[in-house]
């Protein structure tokens, strides 16, 4: 085992931003030495923050750099993929901000990539380590549910000022909606699950097919009418691609059933944790809002009530927090003792420090190339079906090295 600091440079100095406490927080175990943006006003005050970090306006410069060991992807989607190709046959580790491919042909690129260098290579996705989806993984897997059926997930988060600058013109967000249509934020929704279900963990099931459908496009046209005025391109008709919700049904291998829903453009407040399990033996739905609580049953344990008729007494949700004390993962349960309050509640103290740990231990990180793309296939895989009217598709099999041309 290695025991010095793994040499990390951030590449995408705005949305790497959100990974500053955490890397205070890793300190001998994580060492920041550069920063890579396009924006020398952005490298400037990184290295006013972290004095002695080098500055690269250059990727293909920094990855020249010798004094780094890995690099951290937060710069726009479609260059995930890419970029961590290149970063590969460089030499250095990835951890890559989602998603991780938006074609099946840079996936697997990427997964030949990794097989081929033998470094790690871990996806940055944090809602895998939220506190409520690491208590619900304890759950499942001490069978607190029984076997599981049915899924669903959502990422539904009105980003409409996300996807253009001051003056109306797009950032990559919106580029993302005016040139692709389908499920285009998946992994959010998806991963949480497949780690539930233990694919290619604790289960040999696998995702199998899956359909897509998409609503029509109407937020973004009329958010930019009523921002930037009726002649703005983004405001006529068929301007924009993508539909305001997308809806994926998936199907595993052994037949268990799952719903994703991605929406960031219609307006409504952020519903930030959307998930549902079903099993044989109980149940879990999240809070829709902070004013709410996750709701859990498990049969034979949860209390049954009285009815209001005065029927016999029927079965009740009960507060997930409840079972917080009995179920709590170990890694919050030490975050909490720190006293880690970052971004996102501590998860992205989590991601970074198991990404650290699977390079200096020299083993395979919790969310692999085979998770990474696997999940975000969803993307290009729910263009494929909508664009056969709901048709279903089937996943590749990653894993397996079934290459599919896509």
């Amino acid at each position: 085992m290695n025991d010095k600091p793994v040499r990390l440079a951030i590449v995408g100095g705005n949305r790497g931003g959100r990974f500053k406490r955490t890397l205070a927080a890793l300190e001998g175990l994580v060492c920041l030495v550069a920063i890579c943006d396009l924006r020398e006003e952005v490298l400037r005050d990184w290295k006013s923050e972290f004095p002695g970090i080098k500055g690269y306006t250059s990727y293909d410069k920094l990855l020249e750099d010798p004094e780094v060991d890995a690099v951290l992807l937060a710069s726009p989607m479609l260059l995930h993929a890419k970029q961590a190709v290149l970063a590969l046959d460089s030499g250095k580790h990835v951890l890559s901000e989602v998603i991780a491919a938006h074609t099946l042909e840079d996936a697997w690129e990427l997964v030949e990539a990794v097989e081929r260098t033998g470094l790690v290579y871990m996806l940055a996705e944090n809602y895998c380590y939220e506190r409520s989806a690491m208590t619900v993984l304890t759950m499942a897997e001490r069978g607190a549910f029984g076997e599981l059926t049915y899924l669903e997930g959502g990422y539904i988060h009105e980003l409409r000022s996300s996807v253009h600058a001051p003056d109306g013109s797009l950032t990559w967000r919106g580029e993302l909606h005016r040139q692709y249509n389908g499920m285009n934020y998946p992994t959010h929704s998806i991963g949480p699950i497949a780690q539930w279900l233990g694919l290619g963990r604790r289960s040999d099931d696998r995702l199998e097919s899956m359909l897509t459908f998409v609503s029509g496009s109407r937020s973004l046209r009329k958010y930019f009418q009523e921002r930037f005025g009726p002649e703005h391109p983004a405001s006529q008709e068929g301007y924009w691609r993508q539909g305001d919700s997308a809806v994926t049904t998936i199907l595993t291998q052994r037949g268990t059933l799952i719903t994703l829903r991605v929406d960031w453009s219609s307006v409504r407040p952020h519903n930030m944790h959307h998930y549902a399990v079903q099993g044989t033996e109980g149940a879990f739905v999240s809070r829709r809002h902070d004013f709410e609580d996750d709701l859990i049953w498990f049969e034979g344990r949860s209390p049954r009530v009285a009815s209001v008729q005065g029927g016999k007494p029927e079965d009740r949700w009960e507060p997930l927090g409840r079972y917080q004390p009995e179920f709590d993962h170990p890694s919050w349960i030490r975050l909490e003792r720190m006293g880690d309050e970052e971004t996102h509640g501590g998860s992205n103290t989590l991601v970074l420090e198991e990404f650290a740990a699977s390079i200096r231990e020299q083993r395979r990180p919790a969310i692999d190339v085979y998770d990474a793309v696997s999940w975000s296939s969803i993307f290009p895989l729910s263009m494929e079906s909508w664009a056969k009217q709901g048709m279903p598709v089937r996943f590749p099999d990653f894993r397996r090295g079934e290459r599919r041309e896509g």
